[in-house]
């Protein structure tokens, strides 16, 4: 199935019992909830988790531009940049120090492969995602659009247990991490 904004939207909207839309610019008070919350929440419900379907590397352009203080590297950030995992250098996703100033990722690793959490079309979302995410918006829809608290309070519930099962189940698509340099592993050996 082939997910779209308006689609998770209207979802959430007829999960609380309202009208469902059919844009952004509809005129009713659905649309300008939905458009005013939906890029926040998507956003903040990708960023919460590394998931897989939102994973992405890169080899991150160097600035001209120096930091003030503490690295030597400046690197831009990708356009549909939402939080970092890691960072490496050459070959490796992870293991340099760095940090996050503005739109720019400061370290002292002359290159920089950058592990990170993109926002990535809605079409692309699988299931258990749009499921959870909708459960999210009919949460924070429904205060604004209905004023029960109580109702509100049940959906919020409801969208913790379907982010938990979206986490496991998205958990299980790959192998699990093994110690890798790990000190104390190599004094039992």
């Amino acid at each position: 199935m082939t997910y779209t904004n308006i689609g998770i939207c209207s979802n959430a909207l007829l999960k609380i019992g309202a009208e469902g839309i059919t844009s952004f610019e509809d005129g009713t008070a659905e649309a300008e909830i939905a458009c005013s919350l939906y890029p926040m929440l998507r956003d903040g419900l990708l960023s919460s988790y590394p998931w897989s379907f939102a994973k992405a590397q890169k080899t991150l352009p160097r600035l001209y531009n120096v930091p003030v203080a503490d690295y030597q590297y400046a690197y831009l950030l990708p356009n549909d940049f939402l939080r970092v995992i890691s960072a490496g250098s050459g070959s490796r996703g992870r293991g340099i120090e760095y940090r996050i100033f503005e739109n720019r990722l400061h370290t002292n690793a002359p290159e920089v492969t950058l592990s990170y959490i993109f926002r990535p079309h809605e079409n692309a979302f699988p299931a258990f995602f749009c499921e959870a995410l909708i459960a999210k918006l009919a949460a924070e829809f429904c205060l604004p659009l209905t004023e029960s608290t109580s109702r509100a309070e049940m959906l919020n519930r409801q969208a913790d247990e379907l982010q938990a099962k979206a986490r496991l189940i998205d958990a299980q698509q790959s192998s699990p991490r093994t110690f890798e340099d790990y000190s104390l592993m190599e004094a039992r050996l």
